[in-house]
């Protein structure tokens, strides 16, 4: 049995963001967060989906909204309970487990902080493997599972319950919510079985997220190379050294959407990389040619210490490494593709994996 304890904060924050794909927001709020409710209840149980019954409770708990927006716009701190307790009640029946809808650097430490302050345990897994922009993104929905009932809360007190004929529509009616409660809120969604966790969960993404992080703090303290250490434990590739010579943002539709503009450095030098985002990196541009796409993740690390650059903290004249890695297996069938892959997002060019697009690079 595992407990996550304080300093596995620090290391899952930072795994996290890597695996975010430069979404999923930045830890450092929720962080504090999680520290703080480990501080006053205790270390959190962490356990695999296979030590759950079937017919158990599990309730994801979550950030919703413009990540960029958490850097102005803190939580007073009760939303997460909220949100959990409230869609408990509307069920009718109490949870036994939390657990994180995408692994992502502030939507892996809120459900830590949930899961503290209620006394339950955190499963070792998510609905993602990595972050993704819209609702219906996670391998539950493409399995047929209703994002709804869902509860969405802000700091003010204001509370939403949701129930929706498709995921489409709970993206769509959650999403206008959120901009009206200042683009971000936090909610509950998801609520699933213990049965349907095992079958469509994306296992030991927390773990994952601690190791990475925990590789790159010792790699960064000692003398081995933090960047190579992340792309040891991700089976990742380097994609571009450079400096960011240009950065455009919008946050108007509730999302973090742009693009940003990396001149080559060393190796890449005379040559230009353009990484497109909407909230998450989805699509990296190498003098116009593909480099990585989604659904795999490309992330931004700082060129010297490895730590990840999300993209509320992409800045004019920073040096950087972008990275390329195999996202879950899942997401490369027919059927993922079609919700997640480059067309949905309008860029026109098919899917192509990681490690092929390395290769021809």
């Amino acid at each position: 049995m595992q407990y996550l304890e304080e300093r596995d904060l620090d290391y899952i924050g930072i795994g996290a963001a890597i695996l975010g794909s430069g979404g999923g927001g930045d830890p450092y709020v929720g962080k504090l967060m999680a520290k703080q409710a480990i501080r006053e209840h205790g270390p959190v149980k962490l356990i695999d989906a296979d030590d759950l019954d079937d017919d158990a409770l599990i309730i994801p708990s979550a950030m919703m909204g413009a990540p960029a927006v958490m850097l102005e716009k803190l939580p007073n701190g009760r939303e997460p309970e909220m949100a959990f307790r409230s869609l408990e009640q509307y069920l009718g029946k109490k949870a036994d487990a939390v657990m994180s809808i995408e692994a992502g650097g502030l939507n892996s430490c809120i459900p830590i902080y949930t899961a503290a302050c209620l006394g339950l345990p955190l499963v070792d897994a998510d609905g993602m493997g990595r972050a993704f922009p819209e609702l219906p993104m996670v391998t539950f929905s493409v399995a047929g599972m209703s994002a709804t009932p869902m509860v969405l809360c802000d700091e003010k007190g204001n509370k939403m319950l949701l129930e929706t004929v498709t995921n489409a529509w709970s993206e769509t009616l959650a999403r206008t919510a959120t901009v009206a409660m200042g683009l971000s809120a936090m909610i509950s969604i998801y609520c699933m079985s213990g049965r349907n966790l095992k079958d469509y969960g994306v296992r030991g993404t927390i773990s994952l997220a601690r190791e990475i992080g925990k590789r790159l703090l010792h790699a960064s303290q000692g003398k081995h190379n933090p960047i190579d250490s992340v792309l040891e434990v991700t089976r990742g590739f380097r994609l571009f050294e450079g400096k960011i010579i240009d950065i455009k943002r919008d946050l108007t539709t509730g999302f973090v959407r742009g693009s940003v503009t990396i001149e080559g450095m060393d190796s890449c030098k005379g040559s230009i990389f353009e990484l497109l985002f909407q909230n998450e990196n989805l699509l990296g541009l190498k003098d116009s040619v593909p480099a990585a796409m989604t659904p795999d993740l490309i992330t931004v690390l700082d060129r010297e210490k490895g730590f990840p650059i999300t993209t509320e903290n992409l800045k004019y004249g920073r040096r950087c490494t972008v990275v390329g890695m195999p996202c879950d297996p899942f997401w490369r069938t027919e059927k993922a593709l079609q919700q997640v892959g480059p067309r949905y997002f309008s860029y026109d060019f098919d899917y192509k994996p990681v490690e092929t697009l390395a290769k021809e690079c």
